[in-house]
C-alpha cells in the first residue's frame, strides 16, 4: 500500500509543475541600438538639465555635442589651440557630487588638447576657455567613458561634472 501512496504523490507533484518557456533570444539590430541609443541620450539629458535647475542663476551655453558649460571666472588669456599642451587644475565628479577624481592642490595636470586620453568633453571644453579661466563643464557619458565607465571609479553610462581651471598652454 505504501508504494501506491509515494507513486500517487510523485504523480500529483509532476502534474502540478507548469512547464516553463524559455525565453526567446532577443534579436538585436540597428533599429534597436539606435534606439536605446536614443533614449539613454535623451534620460541623461534630463538628469543634466536637473543638476543645472539647481543652479538657475548660472549663464549655461550648450555644444552640439551635448556639453553644457558655465564659464566661472572670466579671462582676457590666451585662447588655447588644438596640440597644444594644457596645464589645469580640476575635479571630476559624477552628477550626484560623489567625487571621482581631482588634482592634487599643488599640483598641475598636463595633457595635449585633442591628442591625449583625457575625455573628450574636457577637450572640447577646454577650447571654450581662456588662460586663467574656471570652468564647470558637464557632459554626457558618450564625451567621457561611455556604456563601460573607466572600469575603476566611474560607473557605465556615467554623465560627468568637471570643474576646471586653465592655468596656462605651452
Amino acid at each position: 500500500m505504501m508504494k501506491k501512496e509515494v507513486l500517487f504523490c510523485l504523480l500529483i507533484c509532476c502534474s502540478c509543475t507548469e512547464e516553463q518557456e524559455q525565453p526567446k533570444p532577443v534579436q538585436w539590430n540597428m533599429e534597436k541600438s539606435t534606439k536605446m541609443n536614443k533614449e539613454l541620450a535623451i534620460e541623461e539629458s534630463i538628469n543634466i538639465d536637473l543638476y543645472f535647475a539647481q543652479h538657475e542663476n548660472w549663464e549655461v551655453k550648450q555644444t552640439g555635442t551635448g556639453l553644457r558649460y558655465v564659464i566661472l571666472k572670466k579671462t582676457d588669456g590666451a585662447i588655447p589651440k588644438p596640440g597644444m599642451d594644457a596645464k589645469t587644475q580640476y575635479k571630476i565628479s559624477l552628477l550626484d557630487g560623489t567625487e571621482v577624481y581631482k588634482t592634487a592642490d599643488d599640483e598641475v595636470d598636463i595633457f595635449r588638447i585633442d591628442k591625449s586620453e583625457m575625455e573628450s568633453g574636457i577637450h572640447e571644453g577646454i577650447k571654450l576657455m581662456r588662460v586663467g579661466e574656471k570652468a564647470k563643464l558637464v557632459f554626457p557619458s558618450h564625451l567621457a567613458h561611455g556604456l563601460v565607465g573607466d572600469l575603476q571609479k566611474i560607473p557605465p553610462l556615467s554623465p560627468l561634472v568637471v570643474d576646471i581651471e586653465l592655468i596656462g598652454i605651452e
